[in-house]
């Protein structure tokens, strides 16, 4: 059981600043859906539901953040030009997407590619890191671009992202390719990303293996959207 110590001893790693940060967003968003939740039970509800950035979506936009940056250092697997295979850590942005949709989803995945820009920094261009942290993380967002389930939005959101890193390493890692040829290049970066497709795979077991999971994920997105 060697990989499953060192999947843990990663989090002797983390820095000091990334623990406070997370612990105390974290504690803070769940105190504050509490309170919010117990308020709310006491108010009659609004004639319309509202469609921008009211108190609850925000602590649960925080609340998702919190726990996809918390999921994001159990690595399965760690690759050495940075790309892993985390415990679902992409699985919390695409609900968010799903509940809440698309274009909060899309704000959510850019401050979650940024935390991701400082936890595991591999940057050798500007256009490469809006390409690897900020727009593969946004793609994310995809997934709430399907109402009635969100099977078809992880799929998506997965695919979206592995291409901004696929494409990335078409342009900023051909070095590392064994051949430089356009098609060489193109199939070492296509087999070097498919880790996010791994856990595409992983999220995808996980929402299906649990169903109270996914009762839970449509429950949530039928009080957001009541």
């Amino acid at each position: 059981m060697e990989w499953f110590t060192q999947i843990f001893e990663k989090f002797g790693e983390i820095q000091l600043w990334a623990i406070i940060l997370v612990v105390v967003l974290l504690a803070a968003s769940i105190l504050a859906l509490i309170a919010y939740s117990k308020k709310h039970k006491k108010e009659q509800p609004a004639a319309k539901p509202v469609k921008g950035w009211d108190t609850r979506t925000l602590i649960v936009g925080a609340l998702c953040i919190s726990l996809a940056f918390i999921l994001s250092y159990i690595r399965i697997v760690h690759m050495p030009q940075a790309g892993s295979v985390t415990l679902a850590s992409m699985l919390p942005i695409m609900v968010f997407a799903y509940i809440y949709g698309t274009p909060k989803g899309l704000i959510v995945g850019l401050v979650y590619g940024i935390l991701q820009m400082f936890q595991d920094m591999y940057i050798v261009h500007w256009a490469q890191a809006i390409m690897d942290y900020l727009l593969a993380f946004m793609a994310l967002a995809a997934a709430g671009l399907f109402r009635k389930s969100i099977f078809p939005g992880i799929v998506l959101g997965g695919v979206l992202r592995y291409v901004f890193h696929v494409v990335s390493g078409q342009i900023f890692f051909a070095s590392y390719a064994p051949a430089q040829d356009f098609f060489s290049v193109l199939w070492y970066s296509a087999g070097y990303n498919v880790v996010v497709l791994i856990e595409v795979a992983i999220i995808l077991v996980v929402v299906l293996a649990v169903p109270q999971l996914r009762r839970f994920i449509n429950s949530q997105k039928t009080l957001a959207h009541n």
